[in-house]
Parts: C-alpha cells; sequence; structure tokens
C-alpha cells in the first residue's frame, strides 16, 4: 500500500519455496501440489523474483497460495517473494532483473517510465482503485458534493488525489479544509476531522474490529479510474521471458482465484506464513473479504483475473493527466494475460 505511509514492521525475508508452514485448511491442497512436485523434480526450475508493493499481509494472500500449494513450482518457476515497504522500491528490482515482475500502481510506473524505465503494465489485480473517504454515519460524506466544508485528515503527499477526485466532480477543492494527519482512524473518531483519506481495507477495518462503523465513498465509484496493484514488466523480458512471464501469471491467476473461493482461508495461511509480522487474524480476515469486490467484478468473471478493457485504459489516462502524468496506450500491454486465459 503505497499510496500512504505506514509505520514499517521488521522486515522480513523473501519467501521461497519450501520454507512456508502448512495451514490445517491447507493440507490436502499442499499434499496435491506434492504429488505432482515429485513428478516434475528432474525438470531445472527457473528462479524468478516477484517484488511485492508493501510489507506482507492478504493483500498479497493469492500469491501465497500460489506458492504454498506449488503451482508455480510445477510450471518449472521458483519464485522469491520479495517483501516491499518505505524502503524498498518496487520499480528498481525490475529495472535490473532481480525481480521479473513487480506489483506497482499506474502512477507510480508512469512515473517511472517518465524517468526512462521500459516498463509495460501486464496485469491489473485490482479494478477498482481502493481509495475511499471515510466517515462516520452521522456525519457522513456519501458523495464529492457533501466534500466543500469538510475537514479531511490526510497526508499532504495524497493532496493531488483529492484535487483530482475534486476535478472529476466539479467540486471546489479550496472549500476543504485538509488537516495533515498520521495514518490512523483516531483524528476521525475523536471528532478532529470530518473524514479520512485512506484505503477501503485498512482504517475502515480497523475501526469495525473495534466495533466503530464507518461509512466510505470510493473514490472509483466517482471517476478516480486510477488502476492499483498492477502487474510490471520490463520491455525486455516481455521479448525475452515470455515462457516466465505467462507461468507467473498463470499461477498469480490460479492464487487469487482460490483466494477469491475462500478468503478466511486465505487469511489465516497469511498469518501462519508470517508468524512475527503482528498479523492479526481478524483483521486479516476482514480485509481479505473487503478486497474482493476491488479485485473481482463482471469484467473478470468475463474474461479472467487481471484482464483491462481500452475504455479503462483511457480512463486511466484521464485520471493520470490530473495527477501531471502523461502517457499513452502503449504502457499497457495485454498479450500475456492472452496467453494464461486462452490457455
Amino acid at each position: 500500500m503505497r499510496d500512504h505511509p505506514i509505520p514499517a514492521k521488521p522486515p522480513v525475508p523473501p519467501v521461497t519455496p519450501g520454507t512456508l508452514p502448512l495451514t490445517r485448511r491447507g493440507v490436502i491442497a499442499g499434499l496435491a501440489g506434492l504429488a505432482a512436485w515429485r513428478g516434475t523434480t528432474a525438470r531445472a526450475q527457473a528462479p524468478v523474483g516477484l517484488q511485492l508493493s508493501w510489507l506482507h499481509s492478504v493483500q498479497f494472500a493469492g500469491s501465497y497460495l500460489a506458492l504454498q500449494n506449488g503451482w508455480w513450482r510445477d510450471a518449472g518457476l521458483e519464485v522469491s517473494l520479495m517483501q516491499g515497504g518505505p524502503n524498498a522500491p518496487v520499480e528498481p528490482p525490475v529495472v535490473a532483473g532481480t525481480a521479473l515482475v513487480g506489483i506497482s500502481a499506474a502512477d507510480y510506473t508512469a512515473a517511472a517510465v517518465a524517468q526512462g524505465a521500459p516498463f509495460r503494465i501486464i496485469g491489473v489485480a485490482m479494478q477498482k482503485n481502493p481509495f475511499v473517504i471515510a466517515s462516520l454515519p452521522g456525519n457522513p460524506i456519501a458523495t464529492p458534493a457533501d466534500l466543500p466544508g469538510k475537514r479531511i485528515g490526510m497526508a499532504v503527499a495524497n493532496t493531488p488525489v483529492l484535487q483530482a477526485l475534486c476535478r472529476l466532480n466539479d467540486v471546489d477543492f479550496n472549500a476543504i479544509q485538509i488537516v495533515p494527519t498520521q495514518y490512523s482512524a483516531q483524528p476521525l473518531v475523536a471528532g478532529e476531522v470530518d473524514g479520512l483519506l485512506c484505503w477501503e481495507t485498512d482504517l475502515p477495518v480497523a475501526m469495525a474490529v473495534q466495533g466503530i462503523a464507518a461509512q466510505t465513498m470510493l473514490m472509483a465509484d466517482h471517476g478516480y479510474a486510477l488502476q492499483s496493484q498492477t502487474y510490471i514488466a520490463t520491455t525486455d523480458s516481455l521479448a525475452n521471458r515470455r515462457k516466465d512471464l505467462v507461468a507467473l501469471m498463470a499461477g498469480e491467476v490460479r492464487g487469487w482465484n482460490a483466494y477469491r473461493a475462500d478468503t478466511d482461508a486465505a487469511a489465516d495461511l497469511t498469518v501462519a506464513m508470517f508468524p512475527d509480522a503482528g498479523l492479526d487474524r481478524g483483521v486479516q480476515r476482514l480485509q481479505a473479504e473487503r478486497q474482493v469486490p476491488l479485485m473481482f467484478s463482471p469484467l473478470t468473471d468475463a474474461h479472467g483475473f487481471g484482464w483491462w478493457t481500452d475504455e479503462g485504459v483511457e480512463a486511466n489516462i484521464r485520471t493520470l493527466s490530473l495527477l501531471g502524468r502523461k502517457v499513452t496506450p502503449d504502457l499497457w500491454d495485454r498479450s500475456i494475460l492472452d496467453e494464461v486465459h486462452a490457455g
């Protein structure tokens, strides 16, 4: 979740096959993967890095499922999941080739491309951007038209995000009072602000776990069409490592479909895999549940996980323009997903 600052947790080493504890619910699937693996041990495994965009959590549970169940190993890949964080940007390892694929966001990718990075977006995990304005039911912010006169707590770095939302909805940004806050629900609960700019899957979840109801206005429902949790690869990898890219993305597709089928099991696996990460099982389960409508839609039901349309690209280009980023449609390359879903 690089869209906002969160205090860093102790570093966790990259996760590689053979190092993961099985959850009770994953034993059967793990045994099935082991049986398949025994038939492929003679085959050389291609080492591949997948650079995550943030600290380990259920945000990446589809990848954990793909690794845990041996789906990448069966396809001839030895995948290392490389943890991100405030001091671990996604783009440099992908440019350097340490990671074959990175999980980024359209604005970060656009910024890197503007500096000469040879990236393409090859998949879109979150069909809807997760930014929301969270408020309390007694003083709700239900639409952008409710923003003027309100105090909005947020990281100052996210000011362009709110400005873009206002421009998309003809709202006077100058009529909104920006209150710089730490990334916490406390200012809203204490009445210091009327709303918080945050992700649907974190502060509102933290409030819900404490028994505090929050109303959320998903910015994506009001024109803020910035793709998040996108998969990026270099043009060189697209030209010379297509087989590995297809295998990696096929594992991601399979992992996220399994996640959707049982979000509680995905959350339980995440907690079991990272016992020192300070993850709360209840929080992870609720986050996993709330992530589903952001990642799956009638579009993915029809075409498969990670899909996008030309119209979606055009909407992203418009939003990126409001953020000061100029990109062209060739930033997006769906050829890898075409192969994955055709197979």
